[in-house]
């Protein structure tokens, strides 16, 4: 396999042409679980490890490899094992904030061309997560797709009634719905699907993400588990992140069920996600205007007009607020560990003096 099967591009080939970096290999990342790596090059996939420069040089867990990852590399023990020094920069990026109380982003995966936000047409469908994984992708320059699963277990105008509900939140990128049960659907998917290029499933456990993997595949290559019937929750399938390379040639990063989707920063990825408002926004009186009370703004004027979903237009808001208020948090964060680390770095200069 060639690596510009796997990915490497004219943008990364220019990477690597400004690197200089001509004494080591080029190797993707294809998995990443508890700090073990898996690398893949032109022959074959091997096991990696982190060579001590490189963990010594990075700031933040943020610069470690993610699947996805393309990096320089050197090969040893008659090249079954991969040390990895350095990464490419990531052309594109999915990423969250970390689950819980720790304000920090949490890395998913790297240059991926194009991601597909899994919901279940049962009690999983869920507009304000939709938005959500909508902001995420948008912030880090991916193109969507909305997959609609289990579509067998509603009826046709239910099925229609649920893509009017995502259309009326102003959400404009391709729907498919589809079953593995009784194959609808499935072919849209295998004509979005291309060579060389990489592809996401995201979604919350149990909306069916290793089903289609599995069909994907060709065969039950990925364990499946049962969705519970009271609320329609699964348990994590995909303990790990792995990218899968496909018969044609498209590749799939799979990754396990996401119960909390915060995001840090993510302004360009609201706007994106809510381009109706902004469009809006053009129109309004003053150009600091938040879109909450001044006189003047043309965004409530439409919401009060009901011409905006009043729902979409809140979730705008929330979203917006919860990103300021986790970038402020994270700045802070950012501003004391910095401090922190120049503490070490003069306690360790003292002692080398003495």
């Amino acid at each position: 396999m060639k690596l510009h099967n796997l990915g490497f591009n004219e943008w990364f080939i220019q990477k690597l042409q400004e690197s200089g970096k001509t004494d080591h290999r080029v190797a993707r990342v294809t998995s990443v679980n508890k700090g073990s790596y898996l690398v893949r090059n032109e022959d074959s996939e091997v096991l990696a490890e982190l060579a001590g420069e490189f963990i010594y040089s990075a700031e933040s867990k943020l610069q470690y490899p993610v699947v996805g990852d393309w990096a320089f590399v050197r090969y040893h023990n008659n090249n079954t094992l991969a040390i990895i020094y350095d990464l490419f920069p990531r052309k594109t990026m999915l990423r969250r904030k970390a689950a819980g109380k720790n304000i920090d982003y949490q890395m998913i995966a790297s240059n991926v061309d194009v991601a597909f936000i899994v919901q279940s047409c049962d009690s999983n469908f869920n507009l304000r997560r939709l938005e959500r994984y909508l902001v995420m992708i948008n912030d880090g320059h991916i193109h969507p797709v909305i997959l609609l699963s289990k579509s067998d277990l509603v009826s046709h105008e239910e099925l229609e009634g649920k893509v009017s509900e995502i259309r009326d939140m102003g959400i404009k990128c391709e729907i498919i719905s589809y079953s593995v049960n009784n194959g609808s659907g499935l072919q849209q998917i295998q004509q979005v699907l291309q060579l060389g290029m990489t592809y996401c499933l995201l979604g919350s456990s149990g909306v069916g993400k290793t089903t289609l993997l599995n069909h994907l595949i060709g065969r039950d290559a990925f364990e499946v588990n049962l969705v519970r019937e009271k609320d329609g929750r699964g348990r994590h399938t995909t303990s790990r992140r792995q990218l899968v390379v496909l018969g044609q040639g498209a590749m799939i990063i799979d990754t396990p069920g996401m119960r909390e989707l915060g995001n840090i920063g993510v302004k360009s990825g609201i706007e994106e996600s809510f381009s109706d408002i902004m469009k809006l926004s053009g129109n309004c009186r003053y150009k600091d205007c938040t879109h909450t009370h001044e006189v003047g703004c043309s965004v409530l004027k439409v919401v009060r007009s009901g011409r905006l979903n009043r729902a979409h237009y809140q979730d705008y808001l929330k979203l917006k607020k919860e990103s300021e208020h986790y970038q402020l948090s994270y700045l802070e964060k950012r501003r004391k560990d910095k401090k922190f680390g120049q503490f070490i770095k003069s306690v360790k200069k003292q002692n080398t003096k003495k």
